[in-house]
């Protein structure tokens, strides 16, 4: 007598990354996602640009010196790292991601591009990659500007870089329109509830 069992396989060690150009709105998507499911855990990365105003240590980046990261970069303690500006260095911990999954999480990140080419290439299938496009190039613009964050010639870079990265879109496994918040975030969350969803097998 055969009997038939449905096992679940416990999904392997997960990443999930939203990526787009600086002013897509990634962050606030980001946000919300942590606010609302507690199986993601923020990667928090390194970096060597100044705190703004409201950030935290440890939460938003982890600030270090040109110094430090050369020193974690040379001890091969990066999964990735950039030169996202010149002179300010961005990279991803080994170690945050070992941590997030000792607490059996998914981690979730919120990076530029090139950062998340290079995640998907590490990770491969157990990488989700969402691109976060802009509804146009001219709100995207808007956007950086009316941060104000930004001195005039900073703002200029990030405009220009912000332009090249739209071009990335194809590179990654969905791309979601942010023409309206709440569409946007509930196309995300869609994506990454199946991309979750547990794996069943049937054994005889």
């Amino acid at each position: 007598m055969s009997h038939n069992i449905t096992r679940v396989l416990i999904p392997p060690k997960r990443i999930i990354v939203i990526t787009a150009p600086s002013g897509a709105g990634k962050s606030s998507i980001v946000r919300k996602l942590l606010r609302q499911n507690h199986t993601l855990a923020f990667s928090v990365s390194c970096t060597t640009r100044e705190k703004r105003v409201g950030e935290e240590h440890g939460k938003d980046y982890y600030f270090v010196s040109a110094e430090d990261f050369k020193r974690k970069l040379a001890s091969n303690e990066f999964v990735e790292h950039e030169e996202v500006y010149p002179g300010k260095f961005y990279g991803t911990l080994k170690s945050e991601i070992e941590k997030i999954w000792a607490e059996r999480k998914v981690a979730v990140f919120d990076i530029d591009v090139k950062g998340a080419e290079a995640l998907k290439k590490q990770f491969g299938q157990d990488a989700l990659t969402i691109f976060i496009q802009p509804p146009s190039k001219e709100a995207l613009i808007n956007r950086l500007k009316n941060r104000g964050s930004e001195d005039e010639k900073s703002l200029k870079a990030r405009i220009k870089r912000s332009e090249e990265e739209l071009g990335y879109a194809n590179r990654f496994d969905k791309i979601v329109l942010n023409h309206d918040f709440d569409t946007a975030y509930m196309r995300v969350k869609n994506h990454i509830t199946n991309f979750l969803a547990p794996q069943t097998e049937h054994v005889h």
